[in-house]
């Protein structure tokens, strides 16, 4: 039945229900009893709204029905509500009317099936096939070992908690650094594989798998050490580091993150070449008899929709303009919120006369432990990654001439779609020439295949 057709207002008498500390057993509200009140119900994002109302307009009682709210049917015709330490029990004129009621219930607080981001980004039949890439990736997996077995002291005999554990790679080498215990959290399919892993290598009374979001799953004791690899393309894509900062309510006083912080480094580029052949791609679309019809009317709309794509590859450092700047975030310290729009004003000093072609971005991240700072770098100069580098076009090439400033600011705007929306604003302050773009980093171009 379509919802729009049910009753949603009716009447009902409210009892009010407290426990009696002094008698232990339950008290019912005397001046609650036997009133008649108007019940509206309507639909909202979070749940399901009740709202009681007196005959004179007056609102008795608001609140909030989600799929985790307690609650349950009493006897025929009526349903009991708890919150907190109080309870309501709302009683119907009619079995029909509480029929329609547990309806509205139903169909609006019905959970919605959620999927991780590494549910949305791969098919779980390939699932080992992802992990083996990152697996395969040597520095990456070298440098996290590195990191936790050189900083020993600060593994041994602790708890730690492994965020987006995959596989449990990271778990493993918590367990060989001395950790007493280590909770592996994963909210993919993927978790089943860890726990198999976990078996195979006699690690059960070490590694606890569980399965389930870092921001929904309860840990039975507080942590010493977080550990997690979360980190997309450009440091940010997919949003992981924000499950990764919700961590730290189970992080004890003093506790330890690796990776501790991050720079973000930004910095201009020229390259012709790459220029026009991300413009060439949408050629197809100036074609003016393709069987018979004209595609040059959509011929802007296809350069406008390809220059938003951030290239993923890797390139010649030589290539870039003036000296990096960049961006950090301590995640000792930053929270969730910062995460969802970052601002990154620039100034460069250009180091030769030329086009500028767009911005090149990098990052490096830092395992900060109390014996010995280990670097993971991306950078164009150290040994390539599977995180490669990105890269962002204007949509215009700026002319500069060595000793000229580039300014301007960058805007990550963190989007639904677990990425980011890129905003670059540039102008060179001699000339006065302004460029920018617009770009989708959940939607790169990968360049390096």
């Amino acid at each position: 039945m379509d919802t729009s057709e049910e009753k949603t207002c009716f009447c009902v008498r409210v009892f009010g229900l407290s426990e009696d500390s002094l008698q232990g057993g339950i008290q019912v509200t005397q001046d609650e009893q036997h009133r008649e009140l108007l019940l509206q119900v309507s639909q909202e994002e979070r749940g399901v709204s009740l709202l009681l109302v007196e005959d004179n307009r007056t609102c008795v009682l608001k609140m909030t029905i989600t799929s985790e709210t307690d609650s349950c049917r009493v006897g025929a015709q009526s349903f009991l509500l708890s919150r907190g330490n109080t309870s309501s029990v709302l009683c119907f004129r009619t079995c029909s009317e509480f029929q329609a009621f547990q309806r509205l219930l139903s169909q609006w607080t019905e959970p919605r099936v959620e999927h991780c981001v590494f549910d949305q980004r791969t098919e779980g039949s390939s699932a080992l096939q992802y992990f083996q890439n990152m697996l395969q990736d040597y520095l990456r997996t070298a440098t996290y070992q590195k990191a936790i077995l050189l900083n020993e002291a600060d593994f041994k005999d602790k708890i730690v908690l492994d965020v987006g554990c995959g596989t449990g790679i990271l778990s493993f080498f918590a367990v060989q650094a001395g950790a007493k215990r280590v909770y592996a959290v994963e909210a993919s399919a993927v978790a089943k594989h860890a726990e198999v892993l976990v078996k195979s290598n006699d690690l059960s009374d070490k590694i606890i798998v569980l399965a389930g979001k870092v921001e929904e799953v309860t840990l039975p004791e507080q942590v010493d050490v977080i550990i997690s690899e979360p980190i997309g393309y450009m440091l940010l894509n997919e949003r992981m580091l924000e499950s990764y900062l919700h961590a730290k309510k189970w992080l004890r006083h003093k506790g330890m993150m690796f990776p501790t912080s991050s720079d973000i480094h930004l910095a201009p580029f020229t390259d012709e070449q790459l220029y026009m052949e991300h413009y060439v791609r949408s050629g197809f679309w100036q074609q003016t008899c393709f069987h018979g019809v004209n595609l040059s009317g959509l011929h802007s709309s296809a350069v406008d929709e390809f220059f938003k794509q951030p290239i993923v590859d890797t390139f010649d450092w030589q290539i870039l303009m003036a000296r990096s700047t960049k961006h950090t975030i301590n995640f000792l310290e930053a929270k969730e919120e910062d995460l969802h729009r970052l601002e990154i004003p620039f100034v460069f000093k250009l180091s030769q006369t030329g086009l500028i072609h767009g911005l090149a971005f990098w990052f490096d991240v830092a395992f900060v432990g109390s014996r010995m700072t280990v670097w993971l770098s991306t950078a164009p100069n150290q040994p390539l990654t599977h995180w490669y580098q990105v890269r962002c076009l204007l949509q215009t090439p700026l002319f500069a001439k060595m000793g000229q400033t580039l300014s301007g600011k960058v805007q990550l705007i963190a989007n639904k779609r677990q990425s980011y929306d890129i905003h670059i604003n540039a102008v060179i302050d001699q000339s006065g020439f302004k460029s920018g773009n617009t770009l989708d980093l959940k939607n790169p171009f990968f360049r390096y295949a």
